[in-house]
This record gives C-alpha cells, structure tokens and sequence, in this order.
C-alpha cells in the first residue's frame, strides 16, 4: 500500500458502512499503515460499552454479513486498535450533542476529539468517508 497514513471518518451507523469502514481501518493498521478513526454522529452510540455489534442493515448484504457469522465491526475496530497502528477518537462535538459520557465507551476508544484538530492530523493523509 501507497499511504503511510489513513483517515477514516465514520458517520453511518449502518451495518454495511461500519463493517466497510472496520475491515478497511484493521486492514491497513495490521499492514503497518498508521491509522486514525473519527467516530461521529450515528456511528458513535455503537461504540458505548454493551451496545451490541449489530446495526441496522441498508440491504440485503448488511443480512448476510449475520448470516454468514462474518467477524463484526466492533471487533475489527478493537483489533485495529490491539494488533496494528490504529487509534480510534471519538467526536467531541457527537458526545456533547447526544449526552454520552466518555466513560462509558468501549476501552479500546480513545478520547474525544475536535474536529479541527482531527482535520489537521489528517492534513497529511488519505482521507475516507463511511
């Protein structure tokens, strides 16, 4: 791979988009790639501590990824995070807005972050959108 450095907003909160954005996000970070994920808006509630890793699906792809018992997308976000150069930062305008506590997100979630120091983390970077 080309990039040194990945970006991936994640704004969706549909199955297809979230699996998309994880198996892209632990992909490159196990391939030595640093990686940086910006959860916001309809993503973020996925990632409080015992929501499960199911979302609504968009199609009839989204079904077949339960069907199928393909790993879920919390897990390939954590892995990303345990197994490669990923960090996972979560929107601290999304929590303000949605009254989420940073205490009760998944572990392996870092802590909040602007936008605008997200943007210039990224001003270097491929930068993609789920």
């Amino acid at each position: 791979m080309a990039a040194q450095k990945i970006c991936v907003v994640v704004v969706s909160g549909t199955r297809e988009r979230l699996q998309m954005a994880a198996m892209a996000a632990s992909v490159a970070a196990v391939s030595g790639i640093e990686v940086t994920i910006f959860l916001s808006m309809n993503a973020v509630p996925h990632f409080i501590k015992g929501a499960p890793g199911n979302a609504p699906s968009e199609g009839a792809f989204g079904d077949l990824l339960v069907t199928k018992k393909a790993p879920d997308f919390k897990t390939l976000f954590r892995q990303a995070v345990e197994l490669g150069d990923a960090k996972i930062l979560p929107c601290s305008m999304a929590l303000d807005i949605a009254g989420i506590d940073t205490d009760t997100l998944e572990p392996f979630v870092g802590e909040p972050t602007g936008l605008t120091a997200f943007l210039n983390a990224a001003a270097d970077a491929q930068v993609w959108t789920f």
